[in-house]
């Protein structure tokens, strides 16, 4: 079976959501159901959107200041007496300052911390180089135990938070900072390890995480104005991995295009030829970021310049079918 089938809110019709807002949002909504969850920042909750919890909730929020290697032993003091410590900080500064902490004092014990990483990928509103992530997801792939989450958009944000506070254990949740649109449904139900395919197609099998999946889906459009048949097949936990879905994928177009706002290597890229390699050996091409840092500029020209659009995903499409 190819993941689970998910009918999508057409590109055209799509509204604009941030996933900061609603994780800030949902956050604020599964408090009023969850007395034990708490908020902890590493002084950016203008920024992750953090603050909307805090206006709500002040007294569950807890500001730890530019600390974040503090903020980790906090977290995990307070899940060791039944709260459930959700982190506001940047992607890059959970993901690389604060890792040490994270490996020894949640992952080792496996406590219930929810790591929020926010502003990750190379889109990050010309904050450059220092404040991008693009090994987030090869970082936290690699850590025993670490379920790791990428939604599409928000509603599937939304979706993916309710499912995050029944779980009992650690979690790290990429988000990015822009508007993008949202393209599952607001009932969209969401489950850890399970793929999601949003678009069928017999020539070529795109895989995408994130909010790549959109151009994921503009590229598939592309390609169907030349007359080739693109699936889209979401995934938005990068571990577990749905390699069943993606295995299902390649049996049926033998051909795959990965697509990432991340490096190529340890991230879905990474992750997809080590499950085909092992499972069923397909070509395939990974669009991602090539094993290079990134820099400031606007969303559109960074898109161009790592050749992340969704021309350059239905280019690598094209490049397989005709065996290039």
């Amino acid at each position: 079976m190819i993941g689970t089938t998910v009918q999508i809110i057409p590109l055209t019709d799509a509204p604009q959501l941030a996933l900061r807002d609603v994780w800030g949002e949902t956050l604020v909504e599964l408090a009023a159901r969850y007395p034990d969850l708490v908020v902890l920042d590493g002084d950016l909750a203008n920024s992750t959107k953090a603050d909307i919890f805090q206006k709500a909730y002040p007294d569950r929020f807890i500001e730890t200041g530019i600390a974040e290697q503090n903020m980790i032993g906090v977290a995990a003091g307070l899940a060791t007496v039944e709260f459930v410590p959700w982190i506001s900080t940047f992607a890059a500064f959970v993901a690389k300052r604060a890792l040490d902490q994270i490996r020894i004092v949640v992952a080792q014990p496996h406590l219930n911390v929810k790591l929020c990483g926010s502003y990750s990928g190379i889109l990050t509103g010309k904050t450059g180089k220092t404040h991008q992530s693009v090994e987030d997801i090869a970082v936290f792939r690699a850590m025993p135990g670490m379920v790791t989450l990428a939604p599409a958009d928000g509603h599937e944000l939304r979706a993916m938070m309710h499912t995050m506070m029944e779980f009992d254990g650690p979690m790290y949740l990429r988000l990015t900072r822009d508007p993008s649109p949202a393209v599952f449904p607001n009932d969209y139900r969401f489950e850890i390890g399970r793929a999601a395919l949003l678009r069928d197609g017999m020539d070529v099998g795109i895989v995408s995480t994130g909010v790549q999946t959109i151009r994921a889906l503009e590229a598939a459009e592309l390609l169907a104005e030349i007359g080739l048949h693109a699936a889209v097949l979401h995934v938005p936990t990068l571990k577990p991995l749905d390699e069943d879905a993606i295995v299902a994928v390649a049996d049926r177009t033998n051909a795959i295009v990965t697509a990432e706002d991340h490096s190529i290597i340890g991230g879905l890229g990474g992750a997809v030829a080590e499950t085909l390699a092992e499972h069923r050996p397909t070509r395939m091409k990974r669009i991602g970021i090539q094993d290079t840092f990134g820099e400031s500029g606007p969303n559109e020209a960074i898109l161009e310049k790592y050749r992340l659009t969704a021309r350059h995903v239905a280019d690598a499409a094209v490049a397989l079918t005709e065996g290039r």
